[in-house]
């Protein structure tokens, strides 16, 4: 007869060591306790998953270090930007937000005074096996899981941290494939359809058994989104070689990692990878900006929108407390961005496809499409180094509140305007690393701003584009809406009217499809909102069976 198999229960405060010892910890229990504790030993070989979260996604702080300007608003270490978790925090970081001026804002977001603080809150989930959490808060914090935003990736985390590193299981001394892996070949196919109609190959069992031969510690990779991408794609290289250093002295196989990202982390991985192929094993793009968005000339010109197209009360009071947040006037959103290499790099870029800012009269309800103002001609960065014309989308009598720049705007506006096209046209290119796939929002249920219209009405007929693009800027209203003073001495109010398609909210589909023809499979996809993509279960099933995909390049 064969022996019972004696209970056991796993620890999960476990610990790899630097001499490469695994250790855990445990109470004592009495001797008529016969439930013996486990430690799950992972295989030798390792690779690690990093997140790469987008804009606004990292938590930071002001600076501790001696070496950088202080902080003329916050005090070392004190939050300067963290993402509210939940209603209760939306409602009290808008009310904080509420009470600074432009002035403080740019102050308190100062990139040049800033870190990522490491100390967020931070989800730890619960196995869904075992019923314990899936990593001690400890080794979560140690992992970078508490410089990103917990409602918005905590779910990708824990999902990851679980579900990789559960590819078999042994249930009375049987072996099988885990039931989660069975689940994920069936439910993929319908998240989206690859834009070349092809179907997503299942995972087979040959292709689970390699995968299974890899460790997959997942890690979160906070940065400084104000400055320029390319400084962070430097600080997410130096935390790959960290990491893979730390895994190689622990006497664990580790020479490279996988990268999964979100919106603008994607365009941090590509520089990084751009950089150091060989210690990526690939790549996974979530509804990146590709070609930039134009929400983000709207932002700037005219402060955050208040409402989506589409949305229902519920949603349309969030947006109404993130523009709270991140601010409503012109005044609030240039005194940040203006002079963030990081925030204009999110600008459509010289790859975009078309002409997306349009300025136009009506007389009556309508204006003659060929009497429209087509923007921009020739080399965007050209636009936005313009600070003159009445539709520019920096005006850099709102850039310096605070008084920061000594007289030298429009210079430190030229230089971030010069970071961004420098970042765009020699950093980053058209790169993509070869093993990169990646997913886009193309949802009608998630509007996204493709194009932005200035439109202003008169009884006296339209005007030519050649008079529309000599007025001249008088003032603006808290909305963004400009008085602009045309030929002749008429005086015409333009407000801004966006141009929505599909997407995912924020990034429009034709920026989201920007990879098509450059990475192994792109994927459309709907059902989510762009900053809860990473929240959605067939979303969380794709990208888990990407990296299965991916292992099997190595």
């Amino acid at each position: 007869m064969a022996a019972v198999p004696e209970p056991t229960r796993p620890l999960t405060n476990v610990r790899h060591e630097s001499d490469g010892t695994i250790r855990a910890t445990t109470t004592l229990s009495p001797k008529t306790c016969n439930t013996r504790a486990s430690i799950v030993v992972p295989p030798t070989k390792v690779i690690p998953v990093i997140f790469v979260p987008g804009i606004m996604g990292s938590n930071l702080c002001a600076t501790r270090d001696p070496k950088k300007p202080l902080n003329k608003v916050l005090d070392p270490g004190e939050a300067a930007w963290r993402p509210p978790n939940g209603v209760d925090e939306g409602f009290n970081e808008a009310r904080k937000w509420q009470r600074r001026d432009p002035a403080t804002r740019q102050s308190v977001l100062d990139a040049s005074t800033l870190d990522v603080d490491g100390s967020g809150m931070i989800n730890v989930g619960i196995n869904s096996r075992t019923g314990a959490p899936v990593l001690s808060q400890e080794e979560a914090r140690r992992r970078g899981w508490g410089e990103v935003h917990c409602s918005s990736y905590g779910t990708v985390l824990c999902t990851l941290q679980e579900k990789l590193n559960a590819t078999f299981r042994d249930l009375w001394g049987h072996v099988s494939h885990d039931g989660h892996w069975r689940r994920l070949n069936v439910s993929t196919p319908e998240n989206g359809e690859d834009v070349n109609s092809a179907e997503l190959n299942e995972i087979s069992a040959c292709e689970l058994q390699k995968f299974a031969e890899y460790h997959y510690p997942v890690y979160a990779f906070g940065y400084n989104w104000l400055q320029s991408n390319e400084q962070s794609a430097n600080s997410l290289r130096q935390r790959i070689e960290d990491i893979i250093a730390s895994w190689a002295n622990a006497k664990r196989k580790c020479t490279s990692v996988i990268l999964v990202t979100h919106s603008m982390g994607g365009l941090v991985a590509r520089a990084c990878a751009k950089a150091i192929p060989s210690k990526i094993v690939g790549v996974i793009h979530g509804a990146m900006p590709a070609l930039g968005a134009p929400v983000c000339y709207r932002r700037i010109a005219c402060g955050t929108e208040t409402s989506h197209p589409g949305k229902g009360k519920l949603e349309n009071a969030a947006a109404e407390k993130f523009a709270d947040i991140a601010g409503r006037r012109p005044e609030d959103t240039t005194a940040v961005m203006a002079m963030s290499a990081g925030a204009l790099e999110l600008l459509p870029n010289h790859l975009y496809p078309e002409r997306w800012l349009f300025a136009a009269v009506k007389s009556g309800d309508s204006a003659k499409p060929d009497d429209y103002l087509e923007l921009p001609k020739g080399n965007p960065y050209e636009m936005y180094r313009d600070m003159s014309s009445w539709y520019r989308v920096i005006n850099p009598d709102l850039a310096d509140p605070a008084n920061n720049c000594s007289g030298e705007v429009n210079a430190r506006i030229d230089e971030a305007v010069l970071q961004a096209e420098r970042f765009h046209t020699e950093v980053l290119g058209s790169y993509y690393h070869p093993n990169t796939f990646a997913f886009y929002g193309d949802d009608v249920q998630q509007q996204s701003v493709s194009g932005c219209r200035w439109l202003a009405s008169t009884l006296q007929g339209t005007l030519s584009r050649e008079l529309l693009a000599k007025g001249k800027y008088l003032s603006h209203v808290a909305s963004g809406a400009r008085n602009v003073a045309l030929a002749g001495g008429a005086t015409l109010n333009f407000s801004l009217n966006e141009q929505y398609a599909a997407g995912d909210g924020t990034v429009p589909r034709l920026s989201g499809a920007g990879p098509s023809g450059k990475v192994l499979r792109l994927f459309q996809t709907q059902g989510y909102d762009h900053q809860g993509s990473y929240n959605n279960t067939d979303i969380l099933y794709l990208t888990q069976h990407l990296i299965a995909k991916l292992v099997q390049k190595i």
